[in-house]
């Protein structure tokens, strides 16, 4: 299963305490990450895909696949009907799989939870699966996505529990109350890889920016 390769898995970037750590155990993983990840069921990106589309027109460009791994949604994006989506994620490793996927109009090497290098209103939506998890990216890495995000795009996101329950509801509702986003959906929890030990649960966030 994914968390026993000898690159660490998940286990290992749950308990990262640095982005350059995050960084490296992904480069290390960039090789075997989709399979071990379809072994184990890996539900966030099917999900991501389905909330998406639901809530953003066909072709509205561009996208931001924030947290991009290897590229699973973007090839998914491009078949149902989304071709300009841009990829940001923290390993270069896993950039260099993305593109060698060839469905990204550009490839960015940035960590999430900074200042990112977008002009205000740049996306028409935005995708993060499986990045508001722990030992990755916390409440922090709201403000810039949302910065980023024209007014009526979306921000599609899953929250591992942890972190809603430390601190991430609350800021949703605090954003919710200044009139910045709609909670267009939130899913029930589910597991999000049923072949993993690990079943704390996550849920799917849809924010439309105001």
């Amino acid at each position: 299963m994914a968390g026993n390769k000898d690159h660490g898995g998940l286990g290992a970037a749950y308990a990262a305490q640095r982005p350059e750590d995050v960084a490296a155990i992904y480069d290390n993983w960039s090789e075997t990450y989709d399979a071990d990840m379809s072994a184990a069921g890996y539900r966030h990106p099917t999900i991501c895909l389905a909330l998406l589309a639901r809530h953003l027109p066909r072709g509205a460009a561009p996208l931001l696949d924030a947290g991009a791994g290897t590229g699973l949604i973007g090839e998914w994006l491009a078949i149902i009907g989304y071709p300009q989506v841009e990829a940001l994620d923290i390993s270069q490793g896993m950039l260099t799989k993305a593109a060698a996927k060839g469905v990204y109009s550009a490839l960015h090497c940035l960590a999430l939870g900074g200042p990112l290098p977008f002009a205000d209103n740049a996306y028409a939506g935005i995708v993060s699966a499986g990045v508001f998890t722990s030992g990755h990216v916390g409440a922090d890495g709201l403000d810039e996505l949302i910065r980023v995000c024209r007014s009526g795009g979306v921000i599609v996101l899953t929250v591992k529990n942890t972190l809603w329950n430390a601190g991430f509801a609350e800021r949703i509702a605090a954003l919710e109350a200044e009139g910045r986003v709609v909670r267009a959906e939130e899913t029930a929890p589910y597991v999000s890889m049923p072949g993993e030990a690990d079943t704390v649960p996550s849920r799917g966030l849809v924010l439309r920016m105001s």
